[in-house]
């Protein structure tokens, strides 16, 4: 999976990107609609458990490359591991470094993931879901051509966390075709 955009490269990420990556994790501004910032050993093993998914399941969050600057990010699609009202699923996420946020990226790369995912992968429906205070993330959704389908409380949460209730949104492959003319 290396999949180019008009301005960066989506490829599968590798442990050389473990710096990069807890450079994302650990930042308070990057994870604050997230229970906390990673320590390096957790950033390490997400990237290891993320490395795993895309070999045993050829698809997973991979680094956002950009010309210049290296890796600026995650974007991906990875199946969700915990239930919820729309599990079994694929979700769709992303993670930009600060100084890159606002810039397009994320909505660029989320796009090619998209493609990827309705395309070469041949799947059906792909999810997102964000708190209800992570405007910028569920407008994203929404540009994705996302619609919002309810809420839920994430299980990974304990009751009574700020966080814990959280929006989940979906596209179809048919949907997403059918905007495309392609149906």
């Amino acid at each position: 999976m290396h999949l180019q955009g008009p301005r960066l490269i989506l490829r599968p990420l590798t442990p050389e990107d473990q710096a990069a990556v807890f450079a994302l994790n650990s930042d308070p501004a990057v994870m604050r609609h997230f229970a906390a910032p990673m320590t390096r050993d957790e950033s390490d093993a997400w990237v290891a458990r993320l490395i795993a998914h895309q070999q045993t399941r050829g698809f997973s969050f991979g680094a956002v490359d950009l010309p210049g600057a290296g890796c600026i990010g995650v974007v991906g699609l990875l199946e969700v591991p915990w239930q919820a009202p729309f599990t079994p699923a694929v979700e769709i996420g992303w993670r930009i470094a600060p100084a890159h946020q606002r810039h397009g990226f994320a909505e660029e790369a989320a796009r090619l993931a998209l493609a990827h995912g309705f395309g070469r992968l041949g799947l059906e429906r792909i999810v997102a879901f964000t708190p209800p205070v992570n405007e910028p993330s569920w407008r994203l959704m929404e540009r994705l051509e996302m619609q919002r389908q309810g809420d839920f409380e994430h299980p990974r949460l304990p009751e009574g966390h700020r966080l814990r209730r959280h929006l989940w949104y979906q596209v179809t492959r048919e949907a997403w075709l059918a905007a495309r003319g392609l149906d």
